[in-house]
C-alpha cells in the first residue's frame, strides 16, 4: 500500500512541474508580444512627421497672347547717296561741317563756275544772232510772197526762201537747247543736298580738281529718319507674315541686348517683303521701317526685333515654367485645396518665350506649380510660398 502511494506521487510530481512550464512559456510570449507592441509605439511617436515641399504657384488665367518670331536684323540708311560732281573743275568752297544734319536743297559746296559762266553767255549771244538771222529771213519770205503775184520773182525763189526760213528756226531751237545745257551746266557748279540727312567724313578738301568720273565722290548722306531694319525669316513663316501683312500693319520691335546700357523698345512696321525666297539658306527677306526720331538706330548696325504676327484673344495661359515634360506628353502640377498634388496632363495649342495657351486639361484660376516641381510626386503634399 505504502509502495502504491510512493508511485502516485512520483508520477504527479513531472504532471507539476509540466504545467509550470507550459505557463512560463505563455507569459514570456505575451510579454514579448507586449515589448514588440510597445517598441514600435515608441518608434512611431519618435519619428517626425512628413514635411511639406515649398513651391510657387501661378494660377491659369485667360489674356491676350501675341505671338511673335525673333530675327536678328541690320540696320540701314532709308537712302544712301554719295554725292559727286556732275562737271569738272577746281572745288573752290566746302559749306558743309562732317557729321552735319542738311536738308534737301542746302548747299554743300562750289566749283569754280567762270569757264561755265562764260559757255552760257556764249550760248545766249549765238541765240540772239540766229533769231536775228531768222527775223530777216522770215521779212524776205514775206517779200517773195507779195512779188511772185506779180510775177517778179518765181516760184522757186520763194520755196527757196521759205526753206531758209525753216532753217533759222532750226537753228534758233539748237540755240535754245545749248542755253538751256550751260545753264545746267552752270547750275552744277553749285552742288545742293537731294535729300534730308546726316552728312558723312568728306572724301575730298577744297583746292582739289573733281569730276563726275570720282568713285568716293565729295561726300555721302544718309537718311536716319526713317530708317531700315532688314532681316531674314524661314520660309517656312512666309504664309503668316503674308496672312499678317493682309490683315493690316505688321508691328516690329526691337529686343535690347540683357547687357545693354539703352533699354528702350523701339516700334516700327514692315515695308515689304521681297519677291524671292534664298534658296541656299531657305529664308525670306523682310524690311522694315522705324521713325528713328531720336536717331538711336545706326546704319550697318546688328539689331535683335521680334516680328508680331497675330494676337489670340481670350485664352487660357499659364507661365511657361510650370508646363512639365513626360512619357504622356505635357503636364502640370495642379495644386488643389488641401495643398496636395495632381498631376495633370495637358494639350498646348501654342507657346511663346513666356506664355503657354492651355487647349485642354486645365480650368481657369486652377492653381500649377511654377518651381520645386523636381521633388514632387501626385498626392505630395506642398506648402505654397506667400501663403
Amino acid at each position: 500500500m505504502v509502495a502504491k502511494q510512493e508511485r502516485t506521487g512520483m508520477s504527479e510530481a513531472p504532471k507539476r512541474r509540466g504545467g509550470w512550464l507550459g505557463w512560463l512559456i505563455v507569459i514570456l510570449i505575451v510579454a514579448a508580444g507586449a515589448w514588440w507592441l510597445f517598441g514600435r509605439e515608441t518608434k512611431q511617436q519618435a519619428r517626425p512627421p512628413q514635411s511639406a515641399t515649398p513651391v510657387t504657384v501661378a494660377a491659369a488665367a485667360k489674356q491676350d497672347v501675341p505671338l511673335t518670331v525673333d530675327a536678328l536684323g541690320t540696320v540701314a540708311a532709308t537712302n544712301s547717296i554719295t554725292v559727286r560732281s556732275q562737271v569738272t573743275g577746281t572745288l573752290t568752297q566746302i559749306l558743309f561741317t562732317e557729321g552735319q544734319e542738311v536738308k534737301a536743297g542746302d548747299v554743300l559746296a562750289r566749283i569754280d563756275d567762270r569757264s561755265y559762266r562764260a559757255a552760257l553767255d556764249s550760248a545766249i549771244a549765238k541765240q540772239a544772232y540766229d533769231e536775228a538771222q531768222l527775223e530777216n529771213a522770215r521779212v524776205d519770205l514775206r517779200r517773195y510772197q507779195t512779188l511772185v503775184r506779180s510775177q517778179g520773182v518765181t516760184q522757186q525763189s520763194v520755196d527757196t526762201q521759205r526753206a531758209q526760213v525753216a532753217m533759222y528756226e532750226a537753228q534758233v531751237r539748237q540755240d535754245i537747247a545749248s542755253v538751256d545745257s550751260a545753264r545746267v551746266d552752270l547750275d552744277h557748279t553749285t552742288i545742293r543736298s537731294p535729300i534730308d540727312g546726316r552728312v558723312g567724313i568728306r572724301a575730298v578738301d577744297a583746292g582739289n580738281l573733281v569730276s563726275s568720273t570720282d568713285t568716293d565722290g565729295i561726300v555721302t548722306i544718309s537718311q536716319l529718319r526713317p530708317i531700315v531694319v532688314t532681316f531674314s525669316l524661314p520660309q517656312q513663316d512666309l504664309p503668316r507674315v503674308k496672312a499678317a501683312q493682309a490683315a493690316g500693319p505688321v508691328p516690329v520691335r526691337t529686343v535690347p541686348d540683357a547687357g545693354a546700357t539703352d533699354q528702350t523698345v523701339r516700334e516700327g512696321r514692315i515695308s515689304t517683303i521681297d519677291n524671292s525666297i534664298d534658296s541656299t539658306t531657305g529664308t525670306i527677306k523682310v524690311k522694315s521701317s522705324f521713325p528713328n526720331d531720336d536717331a538711336a538706330l545706326w546704319p550697318g548696325a546688328f539689331i535683335n526685333v521680334r516680328v508680331q504676327l497675330e494676337i489670340r484673344r481670350n485664352v487660357l495661359t499659364v507661365p511657361i515654367v510650370a508646363i512639365q515634360r513626360g512619357p504622356d506628353g505635357a503636364f502640370v502640377f495642379v495644386v488643389k485645396q488641401d495643398n496636395t498634388i495632381e498631376k495633370r496632363v495637358v494639350k498646348i495649342s501654342v507657346q511663346t518665350a513666356e506664355l503657354a495657351v492651355i487647349g485642354e486639361g486645365l480650368n481657369e484660376g486652377e492653381r500649377v506649380v511654377t518651381s520645386g516641381a523636381l521633388r514632387l510626386t501626385p498626392g505630395s503634399k506642398v506648402s505654397v510660398s506667400g501663403q
